[in-house]
């Protein structure tokens, strides 16, 4: 945990953003793998987390906009808990270790809220995602479960989106810190990328090394040879020379907050011709938007600046032809990269995605795209001091979709099929770094993982 001034203050700025109705902050409860008693590994909600931050199974907060009223609700552990849990503190004792004079049992909860809505109180909530708590809230607010997500409070959710944002000093220490995590994985993952070793051996290496620095990974692991399928969550391939293998892995800090990176590396440690030439217009499409990243410059900007460099360099290759500021304004570039620039990342691998991705990634100023590849750009809008984002480019050859446009003679002016068909085989390529907005600019979060090809080429053959 942070301190208790950390979780006191950040509610009370949130009670400066709204000053009518209730804010119900309900915490997870375990889930059972395959039956009650078998439990997946417990992950609190990160809502919950940034107001209350106990990590602990079964508890709700509330906070009384009009009154200045904090509450939390649990229940203490039965001796049942603590023969196989061990001794465990009071409900009253974690509300102190957060600032909270008010703890009431768990059952109270309804009756507090019933209250407020024979008042006609409006009871602010963000929207559930797992069902224990879309039951347990429709019992609440006398809602079908399913109906629950649709009374969500978009006032709290700004309020949320615009605090959570911005990250504290003390989220930056804590989400550099377990970078280390992130450079072992990457730098281990390059190294296991010989011939004759499998997806899932190295996708076993990292999930040991994300517990062992503190916690579980962010994300499932993406851990492939076939890069081209943007998450492929498939382990069962042996990697053999000339392949590329792609890892995009994260791991959760001690305090929940994520990593998110991806290197692609040449198994057997050395990077074809055709393969350094693609990898090396990836690079440089991810330094020249980690240079123009700043306060003030829409992510929309930046991934469109990104875009263009990319597009120049496939010119370069001969895969496009014409005019790429053009090509890129149509969509003809979305061919190679189908994607987005990048995220928030926080508490979340994709920050506050639970609450509503256009309120998270986009504003009153910049809005979402319909069009391929930038209708998936999910952080678009002006990028402020202490944001922190992904960047992530790639360019992937997909032969169905390849296929597709080929098929129609999309963007003909600007794609060269003939020379794109002898990519078909060549799989995908993608370089993603954690990026921290500061004042004037913005730099790498941790230790950059090797990404120049001499220096991952390296870095795989020191693991012969």
């Amino acid at each position: 945990m942070f301190t208790k001034e950390t979780y006191i203050n950040r509610r009370k700025r949130l009670k400066s953003k709204l000053d009518k109705g209730i804010a119900l902050i309900m915490g997870n409860v375990d889930a059972s793998m395959n039956y009650p008693q078998n439990t997946y590994h417990f992950r609190q909600d990160s809502t919950f987390l940034y107001f209350f931050g106990l990590d602990h199974a079964g508890l709700a907060g509330l906070i009384d906009f009009e009154s200045g009223e904090e509450m939390l609700f649990g229940d203490d552990f039965t001796m049942d808990d603590i023969i196989w849990m061990g001794p465990q503190p009071k409900l009253k004792e974690n509300a102190e270790k957060v600032g909270i004079n008010q703890s009431y049992p768990l059952s109270n909860l309804n009756k507090v809220i019933q209250k407020a809505l024979s008042q006609g109180r409006t009871i602010h909530f963000t929207p559930p995602y797992r069902g224990k708590n879309m039951i347990a809230m429709g019992a609440l607010l006398n809602l079908h479960p399913a109906k629950v997500k649709d009374q969500a409070s978009t006032e709290l959710i700004k309020a949320c989106v615009a605090l959570r944002s911005v990250k504290e000093p003390c989220e930056i220490e804590e989400m550099e810190r377990h970078m280390a995590t992130a450079y072992a994985m990457h730098t281990t993952a390059m190294k296991m990328a010989h011939p004759g070793k499998t997806e899932q051996e190295i996708t076993g290496a990292l999930e040991g090394i994300s517990m062992s620095g503190g916690g579980i990974v962010s994300f499932p692991i993406i851990c492939s040879i076939h890069g081209e399928t943007l998450h492929n969550h498939y382990h069962g391939n042996t990697l053999q020379q000339g392949d590329l293998l792609l890892v995009d892995a994260g791991s959760e800090s001690p305090l929940h907050y994520a990593t998110d990176n991806t290197r692609t590396s040449p198994v057997g440690g050395q990077f074809t011709q055709k393969q350094k030439e693609i990898y090396q217009i990836v690079v440089n499409t991810n330094n020249k938007a980690l240079a123009a990243t700043k306060p003030g410059i829409t992510y929309k900007e930046v991934h469109l600046l990104a875009c263009k460099t990319m597009a120049a360099g496939l010119k370069d290759l001969g895969l496009m032809k014409g005019d790429m500021d053009e090509a890129v304004a149509q969509g003809a570039h979305a061919l190679f990269m189908p994607h987005g620039l990048g995220h928030m990342i926080g508490l979340d691998v994709h920050d506050m995605e639970d609450y509503d991705q256009q309120l998270v990634g986009y504003d009153d100023e910049v809005r979402p795209s319909s069009q391929f590849g930038l209708s998936a750009l999910r952080m678009g809008r002006k990028l402020e001091t202490h944001f922190v984002v992904t960047n992530e480019p790639g360019i992937y050859f997909i032969p169905a979709l390849i296929d597709q446009w080929k098929k129609t003679g999309k963007f003909a002016d600007f794609i060269n099929y003939p020379q794109v068909e002898s990519y078909k085989n060549f799989g995908g390529i993608r370089l993603e770094d954690d990026i921290l907005v500061t004042e004037t600019g913005s730099r790498i979060l941790g230790k950059r993982i090797p990404i120049n090809p001499e220096d991952v080429e390296q870095m795989v053959k020191s693991g012969c």
